[in-house]
């Protein structure tokens, strides 16, 4: 079901900036059981909507892991997306114009708070297990750290602790496509279009790799001299998301994403991933380009009660959302590790 809280308080985020008030859209899958012990929260990664049914399937659905039949799950579009929750096309109510490339800057833990809004608002005490990937898993983190006594089970896939030089890189290489399409600075719901459609382009090089282009684009005709597969590929990706996404939205998501350190205001790596409770699955996929491995050798390192698996996939970052097979493996075998992790359902 697809349901809007609206929060008429302003919200104060991490910059010192302020929303005069929110709209959080989410959906819900299921019911709380009698106990309450049936919750499943998911965090959506950059793009996404609050729909995993749509975006996970294999892993979300009627027949899937993740049920509705015995789960109670949750997920709640992104502060600063467009999917529903306040972001750049939302209307400014000390202006009564949007926002558009005014909208404050927005953090990972700003979204966190945001979730934690909802979370209050729907009167979940404790959640059983929360999911997600690549910027789903960064706001899980964060999540566990301000509150680690929420959490049950925390399944990490695809995330690191602070965001790297490298995928900071790609994302300022974005950011630049679309402020060369100076239709951005129009401040309407179409600007910026030419260089979402480029940005998107750019993003896409860092989830997948070679393989998977030359297995999929390469040349069956030798005698081509342009208008290559891979090329029509690109501008087919790029006018994928311009036809449900916007230019301001992705911006502020890539800067929220930028700003992504656990550390930041705190003491130390060592103690801040000591504050986490949770029984932790991390995943990580080994031909993953934007956020490799040693990342995740990192998050196990410092979570006591954490476990780490690789997952061997040709698919590189977008892994973490198309090998759903191995995915539902390991966290079946996650939760069978030990009694207290155990998935409820009803049988």
């Amino acid at each position: 079901m697809l349901s809007t809280f609206h929060y008429k308080q302003a919200f104060n985020l991490e910059s010192g900036e302020q929303l005069p008030e929110l709209e959080i859209t989410y959906h819900t899958f299921g019911k709380l059981n009698k106990d309450a012990n049936n919750v499943v929260w998911v965090c959506h990664a950059l793009t996404a909507n609050s729909n995993p049914f749509e975006w996970w399937p294999g892993l979300f659905g009627e027949s899937d892991l993740f049920n509705p039949k015995d789960h109670f799950i949750v997920c709640a579009n992104n502060l600063g997306s467009c999917y529903g929750t306040t972001g750049p096309a939302s209307i400014n109510k000390y202006t009564d114009q949007p926002f558009f490339a005014h909208f404050p800057f927005v953090s990972i833990r700003d979204i966190v708070s945001v979730h934690n809004l909802l979370r209050e608002h729907l009167g979940i005490n404790k959640i059983h297990t929360i999911i997600g990937g690549s910027q789903g898993a960064q706001q899980i983190l964060e999540w566990n750290i301000s509150h680690p006594d929420l959490f049950e089970n925390t399944i990490l896939i695809a995330t690191n602790a602070q965001h790297s030089p490298w995928g900071i890189a790609f994302n300022e290489s974005q950011r630049m496509a679309i402020k060369a399409d100076r239709t951005y600075y129009s401040n309407t719901i179409d600007g910026g279009i030419k260089g979402l459609a480029a940005a998107r382009s750019i993003a896409l090089l860092s989830y997948r790799n070679y393989l998977p282009y030359k297995t999929t684009q390469s040349e069956k005709d030798n005698s081509k001299l342009n208008e290559f597969n891979a090329s029509s590929y690109q501008r087919y990706q790029g006018e994928k998301l311009v036809n449900r996404f916007n230019a301001y939205s992705y911006i502020t998501l890539l800067n929220a994403m930028d700003s992504h350190n656990v550390v930041r205001s705190r003491i130390s790596l060592k103690d801040v991933l000591a504050r986490i409770k949770a029984q932790t699955l991390i995943i990580g996929i080994s031909s993953d380009l934007l956020f490799p491995p040693p990342e995740q050798f990192e998050l196990a390192d410092g979570i006591k009660q954490s476990e780490l698996k690789i997952i061997d996939s040709n698919f590189g970052h977008d892994g973490f959302l198309l090998e759903t097979k191995q995915l539902t493996q390991l966290i079946t075998n996650f939760y069978q590790s030990t009694k207290k992790n155990k998935l409820i359902t009803k049988s």
